[in-house]
């Protein structure tokens, strides 16, 4: 596997686990998960143009 594939991978995972979903992180917003989500729709692109 290539080391992109695997990075896209693992942020996704990360981009599920930031959701709001507990009690204390409810009042964050969608903060960390939008800035998550940046990141890997930017490596996805980057992982198609054969940049990655």
């Amino acid at each position: 596997m290539r080391i992109g594939t695997i990075l896209l991978i693992v942020l996704i995972l990360i981009l599920i686990g930031a959701l709001p979903s507990w009690p204390h992180s409810q009042s964050w917003g969608y903060f960390p998960s939008g800035i998550i989500g940046i990141v890997v729709v930017v490596l996805l692109i980057l992982l198609l143009l054969g940049r990655l």
